[in-house]
């Protein structure tokens, strides 16, 4: 048992050397995401106006809302996003700009904050590429990819290096608890432990779920779990741009998009957001995106699928008619980011990111520690005495 917690220190230690650096800008750079949702929509609405110019006013129906914005802008949007709170406007999105405007006159009220949005794009960037872009992303994906999954081994065999040889008073004060008037080195090492116990689950939560992001066999082994087989990767055909346009009539009979809205909304009572994009003329269906949440809770989640001409339901899914293994695999994709459990969540998940900034810190400073320690010990000469 010995030489195994020895050779497992040895593997810890050297693991961490190699994957410390890039782990260290993931941590940061996560720290840095935590509240990028909320941030983005502060930024980007403060200062507008989208109350009701009088207390009675009605919204506008969502045929009139569009073309009201193509008066303004000359072009239809190609998505709105309509939230439920009577002072917040209306998202309308053009390719890759974004528009607020009054749900009640439809009066484009501001732009999207492109320094702020930029921002987090240039953490995103560095958080999952190293800051590498276009054809570079590749590499970076793959060094990250295989830090993360480090990184994992390092929470796992950490925990399995704190467990305490005997469990007496003193060793638990000293693993579970915060001490000072410790020199340099017994207070990193008394941080490692103490960061490393009290983050453990959520750590190892949020660097599982990465490895999953990171790699598709981890995300079909989530489906296999569950004696699933993982859904196709789209791709290998020819892409719509590619085919042969052919001339589509407009649908006949379609329901007013005003209507279909309502009675989506009525499909999810207490419904937060709802985003849908325009069909095109031609489209027999539209599908909208429901929240119970202004965040991206996955269980809050639902779409429906309406038919244009009869407004019946085409289709309804909602985050618990899904498969165990799909279901698994989207509560993973957002406990990567803590957004499953709402905005508390998202702060566990910035501590403990920031508690892992701080594991891999001290674990780079004692090693230093060591090293300098191993050549300052006296050298035997070969043949002395």
């Amino acid at each position: 048992m010995k030489l195994f917690r020895k050779v497992l220190f040895w593997c810890h230690l050297a693991t961490g050397l190699a994957v410390g650096l890039i782990v260290l800008t993931m941590s940061v750079t996560g720290v840095l995401l935590t509240y990028e949702q909320q941030m983005t929509a502060w930024a980007d609405t403060r200062g507008l106006d989208a109350a009701p110019p009088t207390p009675r006013a009605a919204p506008l129906s969502a045929e009139e809302l569009v073309r009201r914005l193509e008066a303004q802008t000359g072009e239809a949007p190609a998505s709105l996003t309509l939230r439920a709170e009577p002072d917040a406007p209306v998202a309308a999105v053009w390719g890759r700009q974004t528009r607020y405007a009054s749900a009640y006159t439809g009066a484009v009220l501001g732009e999207a904050h492109e320094g702020v949005r930029a921002f987090f794009h240039e953490v995103t960037v560095w958080h999952r590429w190293l800051g590498a872009e276009g054809d570079g992303r590749g590499l970076g994906k793959a060094v990250t990819g295989a830090c993360n999954l480090g990184f994992l081994f390092l929470v796992l065999s950490g925990f399995y290096l704190w467990w305490p040889r005997a469990w007496t008073r003193a060793a638990l004060r000293n693993a579970l608890a915060f001490r000072r008037g410790l020199s340099p080195k017994a207070r990193d090492f008394n941080w490692h432990n103490v960061i490393g116990f009290w983050s453990l689950l959520p750590l190892f939560i949020i660097v599982l779920s990465g490895v999953v992001i990171s790699y598709p066999w981890a995300s079909s082994m989530v489906y296999a779990a569950f004696g699933e087989a993982p859904p196709a990767r789209r791709g290998g055909g020819p892409s719509p741009a590619d085919a042969p346009e052919e001339a589509a009539a407009p649908l006949e009979g379609a329901l007013p998009l005003g209507a279909l809205v309502g009675r989506a909304a009525e499909r999810m009572p207490g419904w937060r957001t709802l985003s849908f994009s325009l069909p095109a003329p031609a489209d027999t269906s539209i599908t909208f995106a429901l929240s119970r949440s202004a965040g991206r809770q996955p269980q809050a989640r639902a779409q429906l699928t309406l038919d244009r001409r009869t407004g019946a339901e085409v289709r309804w899914e909602p985050f618990e008619a899904g498969t165990p293994g799909r279901r698994m695999r989207s509560v993973l994709r957002f406990a990567h980011t803590g957004e499953v459990l709402g905005l508390a969540g998202q702060t566990l998940a910035g501590l403990v990111s920031l508690g892992a900034a701080v594991l891999v810190w001290t674990g780079l400073a004692l090693s230093w520690r060591r090293w300098r320690a191993w050549r300052k010990r006296p050298r035997r000469t070969v043949g002395a005495a």
